[in-house]
């Protein structure tokens, strides 16, 4: 999450019934380890902003041989803050969720003083092959640096000496997104994926709407008990809360639709109708999330369009 209006945060202010429940009420403590479950410490990077919430969250995890998730941006401040956290103990794995530059870049160096290999599904690409003559609006948010040294899949099992981690594959948000489930405590570590204050933005083509709606389900089929995320406090009864994202985007498709049987032709004219209550200055960020909506939408038949599915065309029903 960068700040950017293509990013997370669009839809927070939007009330739907049987929506998300969202939760504001979050204290980072600025560059100051807090404790958020045993042996796992959260450290906050002082980059608040419309669409990073108060910061980005790194985690450390272990009592005497870390992990750190997300280390985040290539910021000096927040690297000096890792380091007084980190206090001299070895540091085994650097664990990144997806590689957009509030999350990952800081890795590197990190990964210089402390030896530690850095883990991550892979490099930053988009979710498809672009269009011919289509620019991709969210190129400055990706780090295209990233490199991991360990390469996980679904499944895949991290171990160091006092902890062990399975990778969770929930593309959507990004195509190389992955969650971190910690073994024997029922935490994940849900990156940008699922969040406690706010939904994530699905923008292609870094992102694919069908993708993060099948990650959803992913996460519905696991028994987590805490998801901790990369931006804004905890999540408890994550299970409810997915269900309820769930919902909310489901709803936001169901309008989409409505409003072109209505006669809307262009996202311009969509997101007039369905974000008439948010900051004119989001409908950049909003017209990407309906193109996510709208992607799938034309993949399942349910919406025809003229050529590829982009933000400039037309879009009319199906039937």
């Amino acid at each position: 999450m960068v700040r950017t209006a293509a990013k997370t945060g669009i839809h927070r202010d939007i009330k739907m019934s049987k929506g998300p429940a969202f939760r504001t009420d979050f204290m980072p403590a600025h560059g100051r380890p807090v404790e958020v479950a045993p042996d796992v410490f959260r450290v906050t990077v002082n980059n608040p902003g419309p669409f990073t919430f108060h910061g980005t969250n790194s985690y450390l995890v272990g009592r005497k041989r870390l992990a750190i998730i997300d280390p985040g941006p290539d910021d000096a401040m927040h690297l000096d803050a890792l380091k007084d956290a980190i206090g001299g103990r070895p540091v085994d794995r650097i664990l990144v969720t997806h590689t957009h530059v509030d999350h990952s870049p800081l890795a590197r160096k990190l990964a210089e003083l402390t030896g530690a290999s850095i883990v991550g599904e892979g490099p930053h690409r988009p979710a498809r092959q672009l269009h011919i003559g289509e620019t991709n609006p969210l190129d400055a948010s990706g780090d295209r640096e990233f490199a991991p040294t360990q390469r996980v899949g679904d499944g895949d099992r991290i171990e160091g000496e006092e902890w062990q981690f399975e990778a969770v594959f929930t593309p959507g948000h990004t195509a190389n997104h992955m969650c971190y489930a910690l073994a024997d405590t029922g935490i994940l570590f849900s990156g940008d994926h699922v969040m406690a204050w706010s939904t994530s933005i699905v923008a292609p083509p870094d992102g694919a709407m069908s993708d993060y709606m099948a990650s959803l389900e992913t996460l519905l089929r696991r028994r987590d008990r805490l998801y901790l995320p990369g931006h804004g406090g905890e999540l408890e009864q994550p299970r409810d809360f997915v269900r309820a994202l769930r919902t909310h985007r489901r709803m936001r498709e169901a309008a989409i639709v409505n409003r072109i049987e209505a006669g809307d032709r262009t996202i311009p004219e969509i997101v007039r109708s369905i974000y008439r209550d948010i900051d004119v200055r989001l409908h950049g960020a909003a017209s990407l999330s309906v193109l996510a909506h709208l992607e799938d939408l034309v993949a399942k038949g349910r919406i025809r369009s003229d050529g590829p599915a982009s933000i400039g065309g037309r879009f009319d029903p199906a039937g």
